[in-house]
């Protein structure tokens, strides 16, 4: 079995299965199990959900982080939305990564589905002229999520 060590700064918040933890200092950590969890910048708020692409986000990373009864409902309110904003936009790729996005949630790949929301996330702040959101870091390993 392979283990994640992640380090973490003094105030990050990190999601595991659906509980918060806020680290007081500087830490490092080994996760030796398969868990759902996102930390620092890769979590939004729900008052950063204020845009449709951002809400679809923020929909998947319920369905990914949220507790157990929280899930589904993230799963259904991304289906929806998702639905609304591929209906909403001309884009063709933007449609097509919408539709990966909840085949992947789909498939219980939710990490996949928010990496795939990121980018739409930004071709939506491209296209209103918005400010971007702080890019989540990079030292998370790829496939680590469970």
């Amino acid at each position: 079995m392979s283990t994640l060590v992640l380090e973490l700064r003094q105030g990050d918040l990190m999601v595991v299965n659906g509980a918060p933890i806020r680290f007081r200092n500087r830490t490092r950590i080994e996760l030796a199990a398969k868990a759902r969890f996102l930390f620092g910048k890769q979590i939004m708020a729900p008052e950063g959900a204020n845009t449709p692409a951002r809400r679809i986000y923020f929909a998947l990373q319920t369905a990914y982080i949220g507790t157990e009864e929280e899930r589904g409902p993230g799963l259904d309110a991304a289906r929806a939305l998702i639905e609304e904003f591929k209906e909403a936009t001309t884009s063709v790729l933007v449609r097509e990564m919408l539709a990966r996005a909840l085949e992947a949630a789909e498939e219980d790949d939710c990490y996949l589905a928010l990496k795939i929301a990121r980018r739409v996330m930004r071709h939506e702040e491209e296209v209103l002229g918005l400010a971007p959101l702080p890019a989540p870091r990079r030292e998370l390993a790829e496939g680590a999520h469970g």
